[in-house]
């Protein structure tokens, strides 16, 4: 019977009619045409496994609702904002292809888009998000690398539209979020070190505004306590978020009276300038110093010896950000859209055991230059 009634229903959407509608749907499932448009149009008083079929069968029935029409009924667009702040050393990280692929399929499956907008600064983001809201243009957004304060979550907080971060934030009212653990990464990375032998072990910081960075730097502290070393607050290096200040974060390191022989990297791009200072300076990685870093960045890979980092699964993320954020625009309270996901450690070749104490390393680097 129920075979009979989708044949109808698609015949009747691609024959006697230009499309299929909402009574096609409802006719193929035998159910109102109230409770497939309030399914489709996600209302919290339809069961999750009534509006999953009622979507199947409209996929199946090739429905496709008018978005003009939609939107004045619900209010919604049915569209998911991403503003990109261009300027930021990350803007272009090889994750975001991967990050909007993940986002655009997961959009894609609720029969939702996206609207992808850029700005050249802070002030830049937030007059973005505003003009998006204004012009109906997106029902919420998705707020990469959050900020301890993050202007963005004000501007979207104080006008109550729903968004998600990937990240936390200093004040978390009202903040739904998907992160990934870094400080539990960081953890990790200090006593794997600390097991390998390493007794001096430091860490380069990414942005200090950055919740990432604040939580990592708390991730080493906890390896160094787990591991029964003393924190000493010189090896901590100046923030470094690219080659040209992990290089110079590295040097200074290596400068102290007692240099460490293993560092941690809050990001990759800092720790590849590591091996910069390495070769000026005669030493190589994975044996004279040992390199433990985050993000998986690809160029890790090639280094000599590749990079032991913490890979980010950004494509997932991309998935799990937006079928949060729709859901939080259905009304589903923030506080029940708080999820942390694990880091893969991915091994390679820059973190063995120490070939040199710190002082016999002191000793070597007295005879270089331009440290």
């Amino acid at each position: 019977m129920q075979a009979a009634k989708a044949s109808t229903g698609a015949t009747r959407g691609l024959g006697g009619r230009s499309r299929v509608t909402i009574a096609d749907v409802a006719e193929d499932l035998g159910v109102t045409k109230s409770t497939v448009s309030r399914a489709l149009n996600g209302y919290p008083d339809i069961a999750e496994a009534t509006r999953l079929r009622i979507s199947r069968a409209a996929e199946r029935l090739g429905y496709r609702p008018l978005s003009h029409a939609q939107a004045i009924r619900t209010g919604r667009v049915r569209s998911l904002g991403l503003v990109l702040q261009i300027d930021n050393e990350d803007s272009a990280r090889p994750f975001l292809a991967n990050f909007i692929a993940g986002v655009t399929q997961a959009a894609s499956l609720e029969n939702w888009t996206i609207t992808i907008a850029t700005a050249e600064d802070e002030q830049g983001v937030r007059e973005t998000l505003s003009r998006l809201v204004d012009e109906h243009k997106a029902d919420g957004f998705i707020l990469p690398r959050t900020l301890l304060q993050d202007a963005r979550v004000e501007t979207l907080r104080a006008q109550n539209v729903p968004f998600i971060m990937f990240g936390r934030t200093a004040d978390p009212t009202g903040c739904a979020w998907y992160d990934i653990k870094g400080e539990d990464a960081l953890r990790t990375a200090t006593t794997r070190l600390a097991s390998l032998g390493h007794k001096r072990i430091a860490h380069v910081p990414g942005g200090a505004e950055y919740t990432y960075s604040k939580l990592r730097i708390e991730g080493y502290r906890d390896g160094l306590a787990a591991a029964g070393i003393a924190y000493d607050p010189e090896l901590i290096a100046p923030p470094a978020m690219n080659r040209r200040a992990g290089d110079s974060a590295t040097r200074a390191l290596l400068a102290l009276p007692e240099p460490p022989t293993a560092i941690t990297f809050a990001v990759d791009r800092a720790a590849l300038g590591a091996y910069q200072a390495a070769h000026a300076l005669n030493l190589r990685i994975g044996a004279d110093i040992s390199v433990i870093a985050y993000d998986g960045v690809p160029e890790g890979a090639y280094a000599n010896p590749g990079l032991t980092t913490f890979e980010v699964n950004s494509r997932q993320a991309g998935e799990r950000l937006a079928t949060m954020l729709i859901e939080r625009i259905r009304g589903t309270p923030p506080e029940e859209l708080r999820e942390l996901a694990p880091p893969t450690l991915v091994e390679r070749g820059s973190d063995r055991p120490p070939r040199l104490t710190s002082a016999a390393l002191a000793e070597r680097l007295k005879t270089q230059t331009n440290i």
